[in-house]
C-alpha cells in the first residue's frame, strides 16, 4: 500500500513531499533512512512506519527527544495512522497521508491578484520609483531655505528611495527566512504605488486643513486616511509574503498600524514641549509646507533688525556731514 509523507513547516507549509510503496519507511537524521531530516533534535534513527497488513503503525526507535501526535504530548509510538495525520519529531513535523487522501479544489486567480502581479511588471515599477524620487526632489527643495544644487537633490531623493526601499526588501527575507514566497518585486511594487498615494493624500490633507475648518468632518477624515493606508499596505505585505490565515493578517497588520501610528505620535510629541520662555511665530496665510523659506526665530529677527539700524543711522551721518 503507498503512503505519502510531507515535511511541513509549523505553519503548515509543504517543504518536502515524498511518495513510498514499500510496507516499511525509516525515518531520522542518518543517510541510510527513507526520509532524511536535517534538524538536529532528530535521531538517526527516530522513527518508522509499518505497514501490518491492514493499518500503518508508528514506531519510535528508543529516540532522544520522542515523537508525538500534532501539538499536544500524545506519544506517537504505537499509533495507527490516519491519513492527514502529523507527528512531531524533534522541532520537525511530517504529515502522512494515503493515496485517496482528499484535495481542495482548485482556486482561480482572482482579479485581485493580478492587479497585485501588475505592480512588478519593470514599467510600472520603475515609474512608481522614479516618480517617489521626483516628489521626494521637489519637496526637499521647497523645504530647503537656501540655495540647492542639483547633485543635493539627486543625493536627497535617491538616499530615500533607498531608505523606503528597505521595508519592502525587509519583508521578503524574513518570508525567504520562513520558508514563504520572497516576491521581492512584488512587494517593492506594492510599496511603492502606496508611498505615491500617501504623497497625493498628505497633499489633500494639508489642502483640507487650510481650507476647512478645524472641526469639519473633511479634516476628520483627512488624518484617518493614512492611517488607513498603512493598514493596506501591511495588510497586502502579508498577504504576499506569508501563508497565514485572513484573521492572523488582519491582527498583524492592525498591530503593525498601531506600531507606526504611535511611534510617530510620540516623535511629534518629543519635538514640541510644552512651555518655551522664547516663543516662536509662524506665518498665518500659508502653513509651512508651502513657504518657500522658513521664519525666523525672534534673536535673530532683533539681530537683523538692529544692523539694519546702524545702516540706516550711518547714511543719514553722512548726509548730515
Amino acid at each position: 500500500m503507498e503512503i505519502i509523507i510531507e515535511e511541513i513547516s509549523r505553519g503548515h507549509k509543504v517543504i518536502s513531499r515524498q511518495k513510498f510503496g514499500q510496507n516499511k519507511v525509516d525515518i531520522g537524521r542518518g543517510y541510510h533512512n527513507d526520509v532524511m531530516l536535517s534538524d538536529p533534535h532528530v535521531c538517526a534513527e527516530h522513527i518508522t512506519i509499518s505497514f501490518d497488513g491492514e493499518h500503518w503503525r508508528i514506531q519510535d526507535l528508543d529516540s532522544i527527544n520522542g515523537s508525538f501526535l500534532g501539538e499536544g504530548k500524545k506519544t506517537a509510538d504505537g499509533h495507527i495512522v490516519h491519513s492527514g495525520d502529523i507527528i512531531r519529531v524533534g522541532k520537525s513535523q511530517i504529515r502522512i497521508l494515503f493515496p485517496f487522501h482528499p484535495v481542495e479544489e482548485s482556486i482561480t486567480l482572482s482579479p485581485f491578484e493580478n492587479l497585485i502581479n501588475l505592480t512588478k511588471s519593470p514599467a510600472i515599477l520603475i515609474t512608481n520609483i522614479v516618480v517617489f524620487a521626483l516628489i521626494t526632489g521637489w519637496l526637499f527643495f521647497l523645504n530647503n531655505p537656501t540655495e540647492v544644487k542639483f547633485t543635493q537633490l539627486l543625493v536627497s531623493a535617491a538616499g530615500l528611495t533607498l531608505m523606503f526601499a528597505v521595508w519592502p526588501i525587509g519583508v521578503a527575507i524574513v518570508s525567504l527566512l520562513t520558508k514563504h514566497d520572497t516576491r521581492i518585486w512584488t512587494q517593492l511594487g506594492i510599496c511603492f504605488v502606496f508611498y505615491n498615494i500617501s504623497w497625493v493624500t498628505d497633499f489633500l490633507e494639508t489642502f483640507i486643513n487650510f481650507n476647512t475648518a478645524s472641526g469639519s468632518f473633511l479634516v476628520l477624515l483627512a488624518s484617518f486616511t493614512p492611517i488607513a493606508i498603512a493598514f493596506c499596505l501591511f495588510w497586502l505585505n502579508i498577504y504576499v509574503g506569508f501563508h497565514v490565515s485572513n484573521k492572523r493578517r488582519m491582527a498583524i497588520a492592525s498591530g503593525l498600524t498601531i506600531l507606526l501610528v504611535g511611534g510617530s505620535f510620540l516623535i511629534q510629541v518629543s519635538k514640541k514641549p510644552d512651555f518655551s520662555i522664547k516663543p516662536e511665530f509662524n506665518s498665518t496665510l500659508l502653513t509651512p509646507s508651502f513657504l518657500f523659506t522658513n521664519s525666523s526665530n525672534v534673536d535673530q529677527f532683533i539681530t537683523n533688525s538692529n544692523e539694519l539700524f546702524k545702516k540706516v543711522d550711518k547714511k543719514a551721518k553722512k548726509k548730515d556731514s
